[in-house]
């Protein structure tokens, strides 16, 4: 099995210097090159090209996003944005998503060799996740971390209960877990929804500080609102809640209404905020009430999670492998038997606004 070739692009000497000594520890990756500026890397790039690029935003002669729409258009190759955790950063590294990029690296303005030593296991996961992605002119095996950090269960956060059977009702909860490719696919699928579809609650694999720009950007341009999910926030019809970056969000039912508990703890299926959390939380709570919907990502976070959620009468949904960039969540759930279907990217949004339950999906 050839190495996945990693080429860097940042203006920080100190960040190529650390990226590329944590990337290259890690198996079955090689720091192919790294260079202080867009020009520079594509001069470098025609020589060796590279199976993923790690890139900054911010640097001299061209800005990555101006180079990230340019490789795009001219040679589309797996791009995880390496960014700062500020606000500015945030909302522009959106931007770079909305373009093409594949994933978030997130790095500090204060004791960056110390955090990213920290992340090696983001770093790897990232990296491997890119190199499987299907580009669309822009996907995926599991497998074992490549740092081989031991991976934790919902157990952790959210204990397992008895299958209890709930009543259906009209009250219809829309449930969302994707991670790699998952903004795009996020964006096309919430931009399509009317203002009278069922509340809805997201698991998107994103870092700290930028969810809730992630979630900004959509709100500008659905016609649904969409927010940054916040401790004991109402889901009701018209509105989606993100889970915040590094905390985990549970549904949790409050006489008739349902609310979002955010809470800390450890990484579950190597993750924080977990797909698995949301959706055994969603089985819990509300059942055979929910719409499970399970998109584009690497590895196999939430299919137990909606394994459980299916055991309870819920219909639940796989992105299918074609329209997907990384189809590694989605095969996941799909060999567990937690799913009814697959479904195109195209199809998800009249899924939701049709919100029909198992029998009737079934039955076509």
């Amino acid at each position: 099995m050839t190495d996945t070739k990693v080429f860097i692009v940042d203006d920080s000497a100190v960040v190529r210097q650390v990226l590329t000594g944590l990337l290259d520890s890690l198996p079955g990756v090689k720091v192919i090159g790294a260079a202080p500026d867009p020009i520079f890397a594509l001069t470098r790039m025609e020589k060796d090209w590279p199976d993923v690029i790690i890139l900054d935003i911010e640097m001299p002669r061209m800005d990555g996003i101006t180079f990230l729409k340019k490789l795009m258009h001219e040679h589309p190759t797996p791009v995880v944005i390496c960014s700062t955790l500020t606000a500015k950063g945030a909302e522009v590294t959106m931007q770079a998503m909305s373009a093409g990029a594949v994933d978030i690296i997130t790095k500090p303005t204060v004791n960056l060799k110390g955090f990213l030593q920290d992340s090696k296991t983001l770093l790897a996961d990232a990296i491997k996740g890119a190199a499987h992605a299907r580009m669309r002119k822009s996907a995926a095996p599991t497998g074992k971390p490549l740092d081989g950090s031991p991976k934790l269960t919902a157990d952790a956060v959210i204990s397992p209960t008895s299958l209890i059977s709930m009543t259906e009702t009209t009250d219809r909860v829309v449930a969302i877990g994707t991670s790699t490719g998952g903004t795009q696919a996020l964006e096309y699928v919430l931009t399509r929804l009317p203002r009278t579809t069922p509340g809805i609650v997201i698991v998107q694999h994103m870092p700290e500080a930028f969810t809730a720009a992630f979630a900004k950007r959509l709100d500008s341009l659905c016609q649904i609102t969409v927010k940054e999910a916040e401790q004991n926030d109402r889901v009701i019809p018209g509105l989606a809640l993100i889970a915040p970056g590094g905390k985990h969000m549970l549904l949790r039912r409050s006489g008739a209404q349902y609310r979002v508990e955010i809470k800390d703890g450890p990484l579950v299926s190597r993750h924080r905020p977990s797909v698995d959390v949301l959706f055994r939380s969603a089985a819990q709570a509300a059942g055979k009430n929910v719409l499970g919907i399970i998109m584009t990502g690497m590895g196999d976070d939430g299919a137990h999670g909606m394994k459980e959620l299916h055991d309870t009468g819920a219909l639940c949904i796989a992105q299918d492998e074609a329209s997907c960039v990384v189809y590694g969540m989605p095969k996941e759930a799909v060999k567990l038997g937690g799913t009814d279907g697959e479904l195109p990217l195209s199809a998800i949004p009249n899924l939701i606004i049709q919100s029909p339950n198992r029998a009737k999906f079934l039955k076509g």
